[in-house]
């Protein structure tokens, strides 16, 4: 019996409190995010926003015979979104060791594989819970 290396890729995105893990290995091509198909995943815009490193990859990967599953914690929707996309960029990336596909991803839009490190900003003592430099108004008259 022969075995054969099987590739797997392992990466991480992040966005704001989000952290995905993304695995990438050979398989049927279906897409899995927190054990639950990409299709099933709402809200739909963050469907939407997850798909677009696969939609950019189509033409330059044959994404139909790798499986890829993410796990994803933290954050909200679209910042749990935006670290999904993050992550599935730099695992085909990785995975495919392509430039091409890496250049593609940096003229579409940076932060696929970059990420955003902007965090919010941590309110500050004695002041209102509305925002971090929120202060009460004051009338003199």
């Amino acid at each position: 019996m022969a075995t054969g290396k099987i590739k797997i890729t392992q990466v991480s995105g992040k966005k704001k409190e989000a952290i995905a893990r993304a695995i990438v290995r050979q398989g049927n091509g279906c897409v899995r995010v927190n054990s639950m198909l990409l299709e099933k995943w709402e809200p739909s815009y963050a469907r939407d926003k997850i798909r677009v490193p696969l939609v950019l990859a189509e033409g330059i990967m044959d994404l139909s015979g790798l499986n890829i599953d993410v796990s994803v914690s933290g954050g909200g929707q679209m910042g749990q979104a935006d670290a999904i996309a993050c992550a599935i960029a730099r695992a085909l990336i990785k995975h495919g060791e392509n430039d091409e596909l890496h250049s593609k991803y940096l003229k579409y839009d940076r932060t696929l594989i970059a990420g955003d490190h902007r965090q919010t900003e941590v309110h500050k003592p004695g002041q209102s819970s509305k925002g971090p430099r929120h202060k009460r108004q004051k009338s003199y008259r």
